[in-house]
């Protein structure tokens, strides 16, 4: 990739056991890191390993590399399950009557498939503590919306085809906006900045309108 990185590939598509192999190249370049690597990206199915050029070149990088992929170990990170409350009311629920639509559900059924859904935290992204999740319910995978919305709210839940995020900032997003959550993925801890680790799971529940305003006030308290 360029002059100054190289990219491991396990798979082309999403995969669980592509994305452990990221997860355990991940933790043994964190435990033996290799002179003039920089900084490394794991991402779903691969990992981008930046270094600078006037130390290392890409074959001794490369060497590095592969003899870590023999010896790499599972991270030492213990997944959790983290429960997180979502308001699915107006206003937040913005794109709600949309999805049932589309999907041809009820807007409660829409709810429903939803929380039902298993999400696991696969990597962070695109803008600070945006936590890829996957796990969207197949019956509510929809494509992307053909023009971003601007102005969307942080704390807003949002989906697009198998995935699901929380949103951290006020942006644009062309994701579908099915409700708020009060949880701040963004802790304030230099030590651990975001609230989930890569490989935890997220479990969704309800929240009225009173409850999230309680939990929000709460959590600004």
């Amino acid at each position: 990739m360029a002059d100054h990185a190289l990219l491991v590939e396990f798979a082309r598509a999403l995969d669980d056991a592509a994305h452990a192999a990221v997860l355990r190249l991940d933790a043994a370049l964190t435990a033996a890191p290799c002179p003039g690597i920089r900084e490394w990206v794991p991402a779903f199915v691969n990992l981008l390993v930046e270094f600078d050029p006037a130390v290392t070149d890409h074959a001794t990088v490369e060497a590095q590399v592969t003899g870590l992929l023999d010896q790499a170990a599972a991270p030492d990170h213990t997944p959790v399950t983290h429960e997180v409350g979502v308001c699915y009311e107006a206003p937040f629920a913005r794109d709600l009557a949309a999805v049932a639509e589309k999907t041809g559900l009820s807007q409660d059924a829409v709810i429903a498939a939803h929380l039902a859904g298993d999400y696991r935290v696969y990597l962070y992204g695109f803008a600070p503590g945006y936590a890829y999740m996957a796990g969207v319910p197949p019956e509510l995978r929809l494509d992307r919306k053909t023009a971003p919305v601007r102005g969307i709210a942080a704390g807003s839940v949002i989906v697009a085809g198998a995935q699901c995020l929380i949103t951290t900032l006020t942006m644009p997003t062309g994701w579908w906006i099915l409700g708020r959550s009060p949880v701040k993925v963004l802790t304030g801890d230099e030590d651990r900045p975001f609230l989930f680790g890569v490989g935890d799971r997220v479990r969704f529940r309800r929240l009225s309108l009173a409850e999230f305003e309680a939990e929000n006030g709460a959590s600004h308290g």
